[in-house]
C-alpha cells in the first residue's frame, strides 16, 4: 500500500467522520463512547475505509490510491 501523506490522512479521516456522523454504517464495531473521528481512525488503522485518493502530479500524471 502506498503511504498516505499527512494531508491525505487528515482528509480521509475527516471525510469518513462526516459520513459516519450523518448516519453511514461503520465498518468496525465502535464502542459506546467513540466519537465519529475515533471510529474513522479505527477504520483507517484496520484498512476498512471505503474511500480512494486521487493524486495529481505536476507532470500531468494521476494516481488512484485505494485506502481500503
Amino acid at each position: 500500500m502506498t503511504k498516505l501523506t499527512r494531508f491525505e490522512h487528515a482528509r480521509i479521516v475527516s471525510a469518513r467522520a462526516l459520513q459516519i456522523s450523518l448516519g453511514a454504517p461503520s465498518k468496525v464495531k465502535p464502542s459506546k463512547d467513540d466519537a465519529p473521528t475515533d471510529i474513522a481512525l479505527h477504520e483507517l488503522e484496520q484498512h476498512k475505509v471505503p474511500l480512494s485518493v486521487i493524486r495529481k502530479y505536476p507532470t500531468g500524471r494521476t494516481e488512484l490510491i485505494e485506502v481500503d
